[in-house]
């Protein structure tokens, strides 16, 4: 074991949308403390600004498939972050086996060997997706689950694999997160406000495919993040040594239509197109945060719609990020391993051909 003030923290995905804003805040929160990173390096290229320095304040990269974690690989780490996945439904949908290995399998099996090396703590990045087609009514973490992707069934199975792993001395935390937005060196553009913010800017025009009814909730990653950090000071006195627990706030549950009218707002410029005449969307859904706020005292209030849309944009002008297409461009996570796949770099699992 680390000393229990300079805690050795492993993320785990750490090359992926979530890694670099979480490094930089773990590291400015313990400037001494042993941070390390473990990711297989599909999206490392996938910088917003190619010529800006990343992950430099890691002590140490390990680039290897979480398939393939080995016990050393643990040997004095303290704690444990696990982003790593196949992270949204048209990835999940065409690479169902290799998302349940990469977000389910391995994931459990990186607990069992980070208990067994000794570490005291393991937050998983969740999804709030689980709870599927849920209508107007709010859930709570006593409601029921009803996951229509494998991106959802993934995440609710790795969630039933860790309690089993939780108990005395190995304090694991499941963050449902609301829906992923805001600014990170390596930027997604397949998230729905991120993708709002670039179509307005670069196309003039933000088109909701939808009616815009379908109900999201938001968090942007610079929160998830404080989340996580929280996460991984949590005592079992604070929640039980297994916890699951929406992470967001009550006041950014936003129908897709208010999204996209708050990003013409801070661009004016864009046009707002919704397709009036679109089939309901039954991935809709609204998340009651209150448990959240009462075990973190430090949660406070989500970063206003408004900053988050403001810092898009600021960081997407500073990087000269010109391409129209956006949506065919190595920003959008299943065109970046399109790309691997079609250069035969990755097979039809997902593994590196070597």
């Amino acid at each position: 074991m680390s000393i229990s003030n300079r805690p050795h923290t492993m993320i785990v995905g750490n090359l992926g949308y979530i890694g670099p804003v979480l490094a930089s805040r773990l590291r400015q929160e313990n400037i001494e403390a042993p941070l390390s990173g473990f990711d297989t390096g599909y999206f490392s290229g996938c910088l917003l600004d190619p010529l800006a320095p990343a992950d430099q304040v890691l002590d140490r990269q390990i680039y290897r498939d979480v398939r393939s974690v080995r016990a050393e690989d643990l040997a004095g780490v303290d704690r444990v972050v696990y982003l790593a996945a196949i992270s949204n439904d048209p990835m999940g949908n065409l690479y169902e086996q290799p998302t349940e290995e990469i977000n389910s399998t391995a994931a459990a099996q990186f607990a069992q060997l980070a208990r067994a090396a000794g570490a005291r703590s393991f937050v998983y990045a969740s999804s709030c997706s689980i709870y599927g087609a849920g209508g107007s009514d709010f859930k709570t973490e006593q409601s029921p689950i009803n996951p229509l992707t494998a991106y959802a069934r993934s995440k609710v199975s790795c969630e039933e694999a860790l309690q089993r792993v939780a108990g005395p001395g190995f304090v694991v935390t499941c963050l449902r997160f609301a829906t992923a937005c805001g600014a990170s060196p390596r930027l997604r553009l397949d998230l729905v406000l991120n993708d709002f913010v670039a179509s307005a800017m670069l196309t003039g025009e933000i088109k909701i495919l939808s009616d815009g009814a379908p109900w999201r909730p938001l968090i942007d990653v610079a929160d998830m993040c404080r989340a996580i950090s929280w996460g991984l000071e949590r005592p079992d006195s604070n929640g039980g040594a297994f916890l699951a627990v929406n992470v967001g706030y009550n006041d950014q549950n936003y129908m897709i239509r208010d999204l996209a009218y708050a990003v013409q707002r801070e661009l004016p410029q864009a046009s707002v197109n919704i397709n009036t005449d679109a089939p309901a969307d039954k991935r809709s859904y609204r998340v009651d945060f209150s448990l959240y706020a009462s075990l973190n005292d430090a949660a406070g209030i989500g970063k206003p719609l408004a900053d988050t849309v403001r810092e898009l944009v600021a960081s997407m002008k500073a990087a000269d990020f010109r391409i129209a297409a956006f949506r065919t461009s190595y920003l959008i996570r299943l065109q970046a391993l399109s790309r691997l796949r079609q250069q035969d770099r990755l097979d039809s699992t997902l593994h590196w051909r070597r």
